[in-house]
């Protein structure tokens, strides 16, 4: 079977996979894990070899500054001491845990070569957790810091790697060197992020093209990667930074009509780099196994599971010892650190540092295998049993979100209200729209202080299309500022842009030159 054939019939088995997922309760990450597992198996898949140097740069750039855009700079600022805790000092000890773990078992491997698998197995996937946990509705808190962690989590733990393949590549290692290596590779990378953010804006805001913006922002993607990478600074950082400073200000300027497609393409994007991740992975351990004899087999089991474990331990003696996340009450507090402690399953960021190993690095293949089963391990035993943990901790749901989504309809309908006022005069469109505009204030207004809301018949007519727009770039002013002021999160300003989104396209669709 040819590479191309191969490679769609495993995507088109990837979405089923999902699919599956979401039927049962599970993260997706988990079904294509076992995918990749069973690649290494099947006799005839050709093999795929990956240019290391592409691998971070091709996974990791897209998803986690897809997952940064939708970072809530308001719930990350409330929530840092616990999200720079499992950011920093988790990763810290994983990375510790682990390199001890492996020379215990294999004092043949180096030490910046056993630190490189412990940074590499470091940073858990937030989207595997969150993908079952968003299902669950959990205490919103949760999911800012498990996102939080995600986000940040990666930087420290590749820094570590960096430093640790360096190393191993040289023979030589400076400890005198590190501390202002990663003070210049912190500030560098989040001077660059903030740099480069409003120049690629101010490019992209000129294209309307919908095809031609969205080919612009990946193309960007990377180049902010390789432009950080080639000044020796962290990509993971700088992306993270980039894609967080472009959320406050691409909803001011990137129209509708380009936003919406555009979000479309992005998550089917990350969803095949994901799977093509597990895929790659499954290819590039199928030599490694069939080389393997019975004996040898074994202690790369061995090691691999004691990495696991390991990984697992040191997730959940931090996170519970040390009371990382504190709720309003101290059991929901103790509940909500058992389901943080048990949220460490690793991902995309594990395999494409696996995958990025030089072919010449000191026990490559041994560190490849030990990541996959890593990722494999958590993804089977976390991931499968965080629904049932979740139903038998019985977290209620804090509806924090929902209400500051009504809030949000009720001061942008209330904006847009205004302006009609402002500007109607003798404009009879205007008028009929403010009529529309009261009614639906009024319907908002009864879902936000729990009345029943009244029966309004719609009000419809070409003439409202230029009142309408009018209405809406108000409403949309407002959803900013509450967003600015910190009135509301990040999950509550993209539902509530997303109904404005659509509502400008109708308008436009009724008049396009408005």
């Amino acid at each position: 079977m040819h590479i191309f054939e191969a490679v769609v019939v495993l995507l088109l088995i990837g979405a089923g996979l999902a699919a599956l997922a979401r039927r049962i309760g599970a993260p997706y990450p988990a079904l294509l894990a076992l995918a990749g597992a069973g690649l290494a198996l099947v006799p005839g898949i050709p093999l795929v070899t990956l240019d290391p140097e592409l691998a971070l740069v091709l996974f990791v750039a897209p998803v986690l500054l897809d997952a940064a855009f939708d970072a809530s700079v308001r719930d990350l600022r409330e929530n840092w001491r616990p999200v720079a805790a499992l950011a920093l000092l988790t990763v810290a000890l994983t990375v510790a845990a682990v390199a001890l773990t492996v020379r215990a078992l294999v004092p043949d491997m180096p030490w910046p070569a056993a630190v490189a698998l412990g940074a590499i197995v470091a940073p858990p996937d937030a989207a595997a957790a969150t993908a079952v946990l968003r299902q669950l509705r959990p205490p919103h808190r949760l999911l800012v810091i498990l996102e939080g962690e995600s986000l940040f989590n990666d930087a420290s733990a590749l820094l570590i790697y960096r430093l640790a393949v360096g190393s191993a590549m040289a023979g030589v290692f400076s400890g005198i060197d590190v501390v202002p290596m990663l003070l210049f590779a912190t500030v560098g990378s989040i001077a660059l992020g903030v740099g480069l953010a409003p120049l690629t804006l101010r490019f992209i805001s000129r294209i309307s093209d919908v095809s031609t913006a969205v080919i612009v922002q990946f193309c960007s993607t990377f180049a902010v990667w390789i432009l950080a990478e080639w000044l020796h600074l962290s990509g993971i950082l700088t992306m993270v930074v980039f894609a967080m400073t472009v959320a406050r200000t691409a909803p001011d300027v990137v129209p509708a009509r380009v936003r919406i497609p555009s979000y479309a393409v992005w998550e089917v994007a990350v969803f095949i780099l994901n799977a093509l991740a597990f895929i790659l992975v499954g290819l590039q351990l199928k030599p490694i196994i069939a080389q393997l004899r019975g004996a040898e087999l074994r202690e790369y089991a061995a090691v691999a599971g004691a990495v696991c474990l390991a990984v697992i331990v040191a997730r959940l003696v931090w996170v519970m010892g040390t009371n990382l996340v504190r709720g309003p009450h101290t059991s929901q507090g103790r509940r909500g650190a058992v389901v943080v402690a048990w949220c460490g399953m690793r991902g995309t960021v594990t395999l494409a540092a696996a995958l990025a190993l030089p072919a010449d690095f000191p026990s490559r293949d041994l560190i490849l295998f030990s990541a996959f089963f890593v990722v494999l391990g958590t993804l089977v035993i976390q991931g499968l049993t965080l629904k049932p943990l979740m139903a038998r901790l019985g977290l209620e749901h804090d509806d924090a979100v929902e209400r500051e989504v009504r809030l949000a309809r009720v001061e942008t309908l209330r904006a847009g209200a205004e302006a009609l006022t402002d500007g109607a005069g003798g404009n009879k469109a205007a008028k009929l729209l403010r009529k529309q505009y009261e009614a639906r204030l009024a319907q908002a207004e009864a879902r936000h202080d729990g009345r029943a809301p009244e029966t309004v018949e719609a009000i419809s007519s070409t003439e409202l299309a230029a009142a309408a727009l009018n209405a809406t770039r108000a409403e949309r002013r407002r959803l900013l500022e509450l967003r600015g002021d910190g009135t509301i999160g990040d999950d509550a300003f993209h539902q509530v842009e997303e109904e404005l989104d659509r509502a400008e396209l109708n308008a436009q669709a009724i008049d396009p030159d408005g």
